[in-house]
């Protein structure tokens, strides 16, 4: 894995050197706007609203729009003073919590957290700390310049580190529009909804749950590129054999991740899904998770 940050994690008197690594990745199919005629890729210029002008990085500057159309001029002065004054890398816990007590809606990225030079030992007892007592830390950490609020907690044997959302960054749920208010559930209604519930409800299986439309989408391409339907390549684009190499090994990694048994199971889970309703029988159905393979 790729370092991506390092400091230390200050627990009391206690400070750790730790080591950042992104948790998660993005697996998104990302596209590039071309050229109808020729497939080249499109070049985006930055283009002034005011005097249409083609404007070069030298004469772009920052502004913070206070009012619609009216602007504060940040220079990069300005930008470098307040980033040293928060540019100290170190991960601070200020308080610990039971992580139940946090809601979802308030996680936003993952991290690893590994121990430092000479580290392992101070990084063992806060790990072992936290696992004894079903605890987890809230800390401040500043990344990129951007102070951002976090929870260290322990997954597995390693310590994560989950940034999390300021409270004012998270909009009011009141604020949602059409969202009935507290009514009489008709009784019987009620029951058989909780009923179904118990019947789909298992224990969660990650492994089970897969990007369908992913790999539904890497199969068109490949069935593209199989077929000579891929159109004409720019002569400034790589050799064609490349992206049938990188295709070929997108689709090997969610096939080298499916379960043994997944192709086999979802024809019975089918069948089973569909006489749920007189059975009383528990049953696991398949799910898409968007993002995972």
């Amino acid at each position: 894995m790729h370092t991506m940050w390092k400091g230390s994690i200050s627990f009391g008197l206690v400070n750790i050197p730790v080591k950042l690594f992104a948790a998660t990745e993005d697996k998104d199919i990302k596209f590039r706007s071309l050229h109808k005629e020729d497939h080249a890729p499109i070049k985006y210029e930055k283009i002034c609203t005011g005097c249409e002008k083609s404007l070069e990085p030298d004469e772009i500057v920052k502004g913070y729009e206070y009012v619609k159309g009216k602007y504060v001029i940040m220079t990069d002065e300005d930008l470098k003073d307040v980033k040293q004054e928060h540019e100290e890398k170190a991960v601070e816990i200020v308080d610990f919590v039971q992580l139940q007590e946090i809601d979802p809606i308030y996680f936003n990225r993952s991290y690893y957290v590994g121990p430092g030079d000479n580290g392992t030992k101070a990084y063992t007892l806060l790990r072992e700390a936290l696992r004894t007592t079903g605890k987890i830390g809230i800390a401040s950490i500043t990344i990129r310049s951007k102070q951002q609020l976090a929870i260290l907690r322990v997954y597995d044997n390693c310590i994560v580190m989950e940034s999390i959302h300021y409270p004012d960054e998270v909009r009011n749920a009141g604020h949602v529009p059409g969202v009935p208010e507290q009514t009489a559930v008709n009784e019987k209604e009620l029951q058989t909804a909780i009923t179904l519930i118990n019947e789909l409800t298992t224990e969660f299986d990650p492994e089970q749950y897969e990007d369908t439309y992913r790999k539904a989408l890497l199969a068109k391409i490949n069935d593209k590129l199989e077929h000579e339907e891929a159109g004409v390549t720019p002569a400034a684009a790589g050799p064609r054999e490349d992206v049938i190499d990188l295709v070929s090994a997108l689709q090997a990694s969610i096939d080298r991740t499916k379960r043994p048994d997944r192709e086999q199971a979802a024809p019975a889970r089918t069948k089973d899904a569909a006489s749920a309703g007189g059975g009383g029988k528990k049953q696991k159905t398949t799910r898409q998770k968007a993002g995972t393979s």
